[in-house]
């Protein structure tokens, strides 16, 4: 913390002891040395004293404003020391130390200590003026130490042919004054009564304010009111001496006339720059217009691009599944037209949308301006970023549309296979309630009764072998929901009804055989013949009905393995026919050897079996059935392996194309590779030949337009997998698309070095020898170099090498030179060298491209203009102000460059602003990138 005096420290006003103050041997401590160091009995003079309250406050009030405040009383405003802290933090742009917000008189004297230590660090001594004489209000003390802060700040730094401060002012005043009449300024005090000499300064600078000639020796309040109030209008000068009170005092207070004089030395002293200015500022506003258009067309371009993606993606992550196949393909066909027809002019766009961003970019490298940096959300990245969100929703809709119809294919067939099976089901249940509620036993004979046993022990057989239907149906309708069918409801309804009958029908067929065991012992008599055929008969019969619907039900396969398996197992099934066959000869001959007992013995046999209902008729109507629907799935497996066989076939011509396109294109891409590293020849050369290239790539296209068309026939026959080849044609489009962005790209930066050669002036050889340092460098090929790599290239060429160790090379080839340098160690400093890495890789990859390295080879030797620069020249034009005005734009620069100016500054929002100030330091900062136009 710093140690301040104590409260009650007085400052002695001498010269400095520390090197006669800032100024040097001839500076301020000298001159006050010169005068007589403070004289009480003048500052006693009631007009003196006015006339420097008046001035004294004036000139503290034109810094003040600048904070946005000011004072009344100058011996009054400065007591708690807050205003006196931020008048010298104003006028020398310096902060001073937190000043003590408290009310008490400690806290005003320690501000006021503070002000002074300020004071007397800037090399100045203060006689006898301490802060409590401040604090108390002395107006001697208070006085004194304003004219103090003001020759320190005003009047030290004037310096006119090895004069300086009151001598160099004078000087000066008087050199402006020498052509006019009855002027002769030999002094600060009577030499300016007649007011004469404040319109000579005036005029001398701006003629066209003041009419000189026009002026009356004898009418000094004239002359005095017309000059304060011409440079309070015009020049920004506030008014700080009253004409009455010069001219009514026989000697005007002489520091009230140096201050104000003071006020115009400043004003004018930068005149001279001006023109020098606005040429500066012209040259570097019209490259500025030049890039703005670029960059204009630049966002216009990147916004069509990023909104057509935005307005895409959506639409390709729409996911909401269809109900029928029809719909799904009306979709995938919907998808097929926007690769077709859609997306390739895209392409084009965001190729050639890289293309003019390098092209930019290369020419604000040139003029020395910053990197473009596009609107948040279009920068290259931005785009690259959209285009690759864009790609992954492309693929990720193509794969769901596939998947969907899958889905969708096996969704109709388990709900067919429901259907079928809930028939088949039903059609068997039919009445089955009803016998098992019928009470026929109660009226039956014992063999009646023994019959009605046998019968429910069959239909028990029957009611277990249709379990597993019923497990099957549950199951089918499960997966339908898990897969989200549409028609969900309606098969669950009928599951749930068909699973609600079925434990009826247990529950029922307990009790009925519950009955029939309580009178089976009163029944003897059973036909043993009707039962052996009921017992074989049903089994059969369940073993016809799963052949039916084996043999109706429906397929899936996607190759000719899984069909050759069906056809394999449909065989297997064929085979056993003779055997089932043999069985059914079997049951049928139990019926008829039954018939035959009864007729010989002359029993009337009922006119069904009473053990089961499955009668012979039953049994070969389903055998012809069967028989029938054999050769109908002969057909139907040889028309999918037909259908199968034509899929293989375009798999094959699918790969056939695909394995000879696809390596086609990896060896252009290789090819590229070399040809931008082994570049051959003038640059002009080399881009020709780069466009012939180019052309012979184009040339090529019509081989993927025919993979394409293969591709179509591929996706029609929804073939989803191709085991004779590794390319799909998602990889074969990526390829093209990048082999015919990687060309462009290479064309482009042939095209950006022909540019940077033109516009710097490097030879063909200096090109060449660029290209063959950077190669030799860049060991892998990879068309850029490390940080080692980049630093051991610099050093090759000789940059920024000692004289020793360039005399010591001699006359080596640059391959005996690179040797020597990287044998003995020798390496770029590590400051100089992030200096270029930060050049060259703004961006931090790590590596160097060639454009980079060349852009900064030709940027060492060219001159160029700098933000700083420019805000200087503005700061002359605006006459040392802060800000600068419409007006003074137009008069210094031409039309088009001040209203371009006009148009883009910013309102000026410091604590000197007037109405209609314009801040040029943004806006020349924004020139450079430094901030946001």
């Amino acid at each position: 913390m710093v140690d301040y005096h104590a409260a009650n420290q007085s400052y002695q006003y001498g010269p400095s002891s520390a090197g006669n103050g800032a100024g040097g041997g001839g500076g301020m401590g000298d001159y006050m040395a010169q005068e007589d160091d403070w004289d009480r009995d003048l500052l006693l003079d009631p007009a003196w004293e006015k006339q420097q309250r008046k001035t004294f406050t004036a000139w503290c009030n034109s810094h003040l404003r600048k904070a946005g405040t000011q004072i009344e009383n100058i011996d009054e405003d400065f007591r708690d020391g807050l205003k006196l802290m931020l008048l010298l933090e104003v006028i020398s742009g310096e902060r001073l130390p937190k000043p003590e917000r408290g009310k008490m008189r400690v806290h005003k004297i320690n501000n006021v200590n503070k002000a002074l230590d300020f004071i007397a660090s800037k090399g100045v001594k203060l006689v006898s003026i301490g802060a409590e004489e401040i604090v108390d209000g002395n107006a001697k003390m208070t006085l004194g130490m304003i004219w103090t802060i003001i020759l320190r700040f005003a009047i030290q730094d004037i310096s006119v042919e090895e004069t300086s401060a009151k001598e160099g002012l004078l000087l000066w005043c008087q050199r402006k004054t020498a052509p006019y009449k009855n002027v002769n300024v030999q002094n600060f005090h009577i030499s300016w009564k007649d007011g004469l000499a404040f319109n000579a300064l005036i005029h001398r600078h701006r003629p066209e304010l003041i009419e000189y000639d026009k002026l009356r020796k004898d009418d000094p309040v004239t002359n005095l009111n017309n000059a304060f109030e011409v440079a309070e209008k015009y020049l920004d000068i506030p008014k700080m001496l009253d004409a009455e009170d010069i001219v009514n005092t026989a000697r005007p207070d002489e520091k009230a006339i140096m201050t104000y004089v003071s006020s115009f030395y400043h004003a004018f002293s930068g005149a001279q720059k001006a023109e020098t200015a606005a040429n500066r500022i012209c040259k570097v506003l019209a490259v500025n217009q030049e890039n703005e258009h670029l960059m204009e067309d630049y966002e216009r371009l990147a916004s069509d691009l990023l909104e057509w993606i935005r307005r895409t993606i959506p639409w390709l992550e729409d996911r909401v599944p269809q109900r029928t196949i029809q719909e799904m393909q009306q979709k995938l066909e919907d998808f097929r037209d926007y690769r077709r027809v859609h997306k390739p002019p895209k392409v084009q766009e965001k190729c050639q949308l890289e293309i003019n961003f390098n092209t930019l970019q290369t020419k604000l490298r040139l003029s020395n301006r910053p990197a473009f940096m596009p609107s948040e959300g279009r920068m290259v990245s931005d785009i690259n970023n959209g285009w690759q969100h864009l790609e992954q929703a492309e693929k990720g809709y193509e794969e769901w549309l596939l998947n969907e119809i899958r889905r969708l294919e096996r969704l109709d067939h388990l709900a067919e296979k429901f259907r079928q099976k809930a028939s088949i089901h039903e059609a068997w249940t039919d009445g089955k309630e009803a016998m098992l509620k019928h009470r026929d036993y109660e009226t039956a004979t014992l063999s009646d009764i023994k019959a009605l046993i046998r019968k429910h022990e069959a239909f028990e057989s029957d009611l277990a072998a249709h379990q597993d239907r019923v497990e099957q149906i549950a199951a089918i309708a499960q997966e339908l929901n898990e897969l989200d069918y549409y028609d969900s409801h309606n098969v669950n309804t009928r599951c749930q009804k068909i699973c609600d009958q079925w434990d009826a029908l247990g529950n029922l067929t307990h009790s009925r055989r519950e009955a029939l065991e309580k009178t089976e012992k009163q029944l003897e008599t059973i036909d043993q013949l009707h039962l052996e055929y009921a017992k074989r008969a049903a089994p059969f019969n369940n073993w016809m009905e799963s052949a039916m619907e084996d043999l109706q039900d429906m397929f899936i396969v996607h190759t000719i393995e899984e069909i050759e398996g069906l056809i394999s197992a449909h065989d297997q099934f064929k085979s056993t026919l003779p055997d089932a066959d043999r069985e059914r000869e079997a049951i049928l001959a139990i019926h008829k050897e039954a018939q035959r007992i009864a007729e010989s013995n002359h029993i009337k046999l009922s006119a069904s079996n009473p053990y089961t209902t499955v009668t012979p008729q039953i049994i070969n109507s389903k055998w012809e059935k069967v028989q029938q629907l054999v050769p109908k799935r002969d057909h139907a497996l040889m028309e999918e392996q037909s259908k199968q066989q034509s899929n293989e076939h375009l798999r094959r011509q699918f790969a056939s194309q695909a394995n000879v396109v696809g390596p086609w294109i990896q060896t252009k891409m290789e090819e590229i590779g070399r040809i931008s590293i082994e570049m051959n020849g003038t640059l002009e050369d080399q881009l020709n030949h780069l466009k012939q290239y180019e052309r012979s790539i184009v040339d090529y296209k019509p081989n993927l337009d025919l993979l394409e068309q293969q591709h179509q026939l591929i996706q029609e026959a929804l073939i989803f997998d191709n085991k004779h080849t590794n390319y799909t044609m998602e990889h074969i489009r990526v390829g093209w698309e990048q082999l015919l962005t990687t060309i462009a790209r290479t064309i482009n930066e042939i095209e950006n070095q022909i540019l940077t050669r033109d516009a710097k002036g490097i030879s063909q050889e200096q090109m060449q020898e660029f290209r063959a340092s950077f190669n030799h460098f860049d060991k892998d090929h990879g068309g850029a170099l490390g940080p080692e790599e980049f630093k051991a290239c610099l050093i090759s060429l000789g940059y920024d090498v000692e004289n020793d160790r360039q005399k010591q090379t001699g006359s080596m080839d640059s391959d005996d030179f690179r040797a020597l340098l990287i044998s003995t160690g020798y390496s770029l400093g590590d400051a100089e060298f992030n200096r270029i890495m930060s050049v060259v890789d703004p961006n931090h990859s790590g590596l160097v491209t060639f454009q980079a390295f060349i852009d900064f080879m030709s940027r060492e030797t060219t001159d160029t203009d700098t933000a700083d620069q420019v805000i200087a020249s503005f700061k002359v034009l605006a006459g040392d102000k802060n800000f600068i005005t419409a007006e003074e734009l137009r008069r210094e620069l031409p039309p088009d460059q001040a209203e371009y100016c006009i148009a883009r500054m910013a309102p000026y929002q410091g604590p000197d602003t007037v109405p209609g100030a314009l801040d040029y330091k943004s806006f020349s900062t924004a020139l450079y990138g430094e901030s946001d136009l």
